[in-house]
């Protein structure tokens, strides 16, 4: 128990000569905690920031389940009254099903040609489903009467603006004819150019209508599998595990975490290596508290052989230093965390950060604060300064009295 007595002579040896302000050697000592902690807590917020861009990105482009067979067969599909479909809906959590048909293709428009992939889905389905409907920043989101929709990137490859047409090839659907094996064609007019922030969806993805593409590929009442949407993406695991489990084999359900799970492990990982680095400045400012305790503990040796003199013992001499070290962190772990809330804050609140547009996905420097960060980060730091006063205040309970006092 920490008496008033040993708190008094902590905050005067914390103060130095001065009254009012703090020691040298102790300014400098929290000066290193606050820097530590303020950099970590702003670096982390603009991780969070960019990782929830990136989320954000993937949900809006990406429905939250897919459910197809294994080998990516075709399924039947009769419509809304069609079974699976019913299936799915009662499923808890499930908020929206949607057919689509999937296939990788080669795309023509004059004498450039691309590969990429076409999708078939049906339009107002499609805009429950995904926000891709909302990214088109030419034209309209329009699919019938051979309509296509197109991302920037590769409308920027293939130098085709809406209104343009587009030749589709797939040797899927091909016939055999006496002179060799001729690929499908048909004829699509862009109706639309989308940006969906994502650069393999830019220069990959075209959108075209579910029956326009089902009569292209030959697979008419055939769709490639479902999309749902969840009442909340973050469940989308375990919903995926429920329909999943509904519909038995040969279906799978895969949820949008699972099919970007590299992405997200690297995520996670790069900001375990980041938060690991940075703790390296508190360690540095740990050191530093060290070497100015044993510094007090030398000057102050005089003055410890008088308080063990007058009867003070070895364990509150042990707590004085030890309270020493520990008002430096949290005073630094305080300063730091207030203002790498008030920096993160601007930089959300503002935007006053730019990013090179062709080198990023975001023109802003994204910031994200979580209460987790900050409760990690304080309490890592308090810990590691808490741990760097045991050597100094052991060493100044060792003194003895009499050769304190004998030596000064």
């Amino acid at each position: 128990m920490i008496s008033g007595f040993e708190f008094f002579i902590a905050r005067r040896y914390l103060r130095g000569r001065s009254r009012h302000l703090l020691s040298g050697p102790s300014a400098i000592a929290m000066g290193g905690v606050f820097v530590g902690v303020a950099a970590i807590i702003i670096v982390l917020s603009v991780e969070n920031g960019f990782h929830k861009e990136l989320r954000d990105r993937i949900l809006g482009a990406s429905p939250h389940i897919t459910v197809s067979q294994f080998g990516y067969q075709p399924v039947v599909y009769q419509g809304e009254q069609d079974s699976l479909v019913r299936k799915i809906r009662q499923v808890p959590g499930v908020v929206e099903v949607a057919p689509f048909i999937y296939t990788k293709i080669l795309i023509r428009a004059g004498s450039l040609v691309e590969g990429g992939v076409v999708k078939g889905v049906e339009p107002e389905l499609e805009r429950k489903m995904t926000q891709l409907a909302g990214s088109v920043i030419e034209g309209e989101f329009v699919l019938d009467s051979a309509g296509a929709v197109i991302g920037s990137e590769l409308a920027r490859s293939l130098g085709v603006f809406v209104g343009d047409e587009i030749v589709l090839f797939t040797p899927a659907a091909g016939t055999a004819t006496p002179v060799g094996y001729l690929p499908r064609t048909k004829t699509f007019r862009v109706r639309g150019i989308f940006d969906a922030g994502m650069y393999e969806y830019n220069a990959s993805f075209v959108f075209v209508g579910l029956r326009d593409l089902q009569q292209f590929l030959g697979i008419r009442g055939m769709v490639s599998g479902y999309e749902v949407r969840c009442a909340e993406p973050l469940d989308a695991s375990r919903v995926a595990r429920r329909v999943a489990s509904v519909l038995g084999m040969p279906f799978r359900a895969t949820d949008w975490i699972a099919q970007n799970k590299n992405l997200f492990t690297a995520l996670r990982l790069e900001k375990v290596v980041t938060f690991i680095v940075l703790v390296l400045i508190v360690l540095v400012a740990a050191f530093n508290i060290v070497g100015m305790l044993t510094m007090m503990v030398m000057r102050k040796t005089r003055e410890i052989g008088i308080l063990k003199t007058i009867g003070a013992r070895s364990p509150s001499i042990t707590r004085i230093f030890m309270l020493v070290g520990l008002m430096i962190g949290i005073l630094g772990t305080a300063g730091g965390a207030i203002f790498g809330f008030v920096v993160s804050w601007l930089l959300n609140r503002y935007r006053f950060v730019n990013l090179p547009g062709d080198v990023y996905f975001i023109k802003n420097l994204p910031v994200q604060m979580q209460w987790q960060d900050f409760a990690i980060v304080c309490t890592s730091a308090l810990v590691i300064t808490f741990v760097a006063t045991f050597y100094p205040a052991y060493r100044a309970a060792r003194l003895q009295p009499v050769e304190a006092i004998r030596y000064e």
